[in-house]
């Protein structure tokens, strides 16, 4: 039962780092850009929803749509401001800006909010459910997680599959030069990208902190290098792949902290991955794309 116990936690888990990778994937597969700040814009959700619901009294689900709305302007801007200049530069300068965002934030807020951690109250409440007679409990806020998790990959498949939007996106992906010649904009296409990213950021800020309910401004550094390797672990670039390397980064972390040790669970997890691209360097779930020169 325990093993059972460890599997539910690793799935409920891994469908957070899901939804970060998620963010992750998208803007590398339009953008080709690694958005370091990603994991940052995660606790702006956080601290969002926390002052929604503990200082202005707002039912959690509005604290969620508020921290939704900033999130994705913040998404914007950071594009806008921070990476759009740098649409010719080299990929270097763009990923020192990155990590100089991703620093900006945090300092950010630190100042507005202090270091001292906030105690999250979970968006659904903290109720459990018995299973196997009464041998496991599964958490509300687990199902929520999985569901959403499960519900945006849906979404996501749809939206970029089948609407004008979507398939601007994958256009951009393949060929923007070529995709800004049949009339598309690109530099309004990437930033719809990143007002998506920051959404899912948003959505799973607020789940990682009803999960592990305690607030700092670095909250979401780690959670988002998480994400990052589950999206390369999967396949980055790929909506499945980044669904499958979450869920199996949360699985091996979890199982990781429970049969090996609490203190190497992180180290295993990187370990895994460096096999896994020793193995398949595309990832899980990626192909391997043949450039014409």
């Amino acid at each position: 039962m325990a093993f059972l116990s460890h599997l539910i936690s690793g799935i409920s888990l891994g469908s957070v780092y899901a939804i970060i990778a998620l963010g992750y994937t998208m803007v590398y597969g339009i953008a080709k850009m690694l958005n370091f700040a990603h994991g940052d814009v995660i606790m702006v959700g956080g601290y969002v929803s926390f002052f929604a619901a503990s200082a202005w009294g707002l039912h959690p689900v509005l604290g969620l749509l508020l921290a939704i709305t900033v999130c994705t302007v913040l998404g914007v801007a950071i594009e806008r401001f921070a990476y759009k200049p740098l649409r010719q530069a080299a990929s270097l300068a763009v990923l020192i800006t990155a990590i100089g965002v991703s620093y900006f934030l945090q300092n950010a807020a630190q100042i507005l909010w202090s270091s001292n951690p906030k105690v999250f109250s979970s968006i659904v409440g903290n109720t459990n459910f018995p299973m196997l007679d009464g041998r496991i409990t599964v958490s509300l806020i687990a199902l929520a997680t999985v569901g959403a998790c499960i519900v945006i990959m849906i979404l996501l498949t749809w939206f970029t599959g089948k609407t004008r939007m979507g398939k601007a996106m994958r256009a951009c992906s393949e060929d923007k030069a070529a995709a800004q010649l049949m009339g598309i904009s690109v530099d309004f296409v990437i930033s719809v990208t990143f007002a998506v990213g920051s959404a899912l950021a948003a959505v799973a800020g607020v789940l990682l902190c009803s999960m592990y309910p305690t607030l700092t401004p670095t909250t979401g550094a780690m959670p988002g290098i998480k994400a990052f390797t589950a999206a390369v672990f999967g396949g980055i670039g790929s909506i499945p792949g980044a669904m499958l390397g979450g869920i199996l980064l949360g699985i091996i972390e979890i199982m990781g902290k429970a049969y090996i040790s609490t203190q190497l669970s992180d180290a295993i997890v990187f370990a895994v991955l460096i096999i896994v691209l020793l193995l398949k360097p595309f990832g899980l779930l990626g192909r391997h794309v043949t450039e014409k020169v």
